[in-house]
């Protein structure tokens, strides 16, 4: 089973130009920090942006794109969540939610992925 996610956990996005930290409060402590369910797929209070976003389907992107006559523009992120994570181990529940998995993605309305790429934990030990 991949790592579980916790607080200050990598986050990226397909179309983020850089990467976020992810945001998560609770009880349930891994290595010392809260673990994050599938429910913490928040814009802003979750997820932060990444940057400047580069999605072609982002309306704020096409508006800044036709301004500047046809050259692609970027814009800053502004993550647009759509449900929550999906899980990698449902059975696997905190608090009655799926936990939050490295490698768990979350869809963002632009058409991006959004993906933990780092659990955040600085250990893991497993007792045999």
């Amino acid at each position: 089973m991949p790592p579980v996610v916790v607080l200050g956990a990598a986050l990226s996005c397909t179309f983020g130009m850089t990467p976020s930290s992810l945001i998560v409060e609770g009880t349930v402590l891994a290595d010392e920090l809260p673990v994050a369910t599938i429910a913490a797929a928040i814009p802003i209070d979750n997820i932060p942006p990444f940057g400047m976003c580069e999605s072609p389907t982002n309306p704020e992107v096409i508006a800044a794109t036709t301004a500047a006559l046809g050259v692609f523009t970027p814009m800053p992120c502004v993550p647009v969540t759509v449900g929550t994570w999906i899980p990698l181990a449902p059975t696997v529940v905190v608090e009655e939610l799926p936990v939050l998995l490295q490698g768990s993605v979350c869809m963002c309305a632009w058409e991006g992925v959004i993906e933990s790429v780092d659990a955040g934990q600085a250990s893991v030990e497993v007792n045999a």
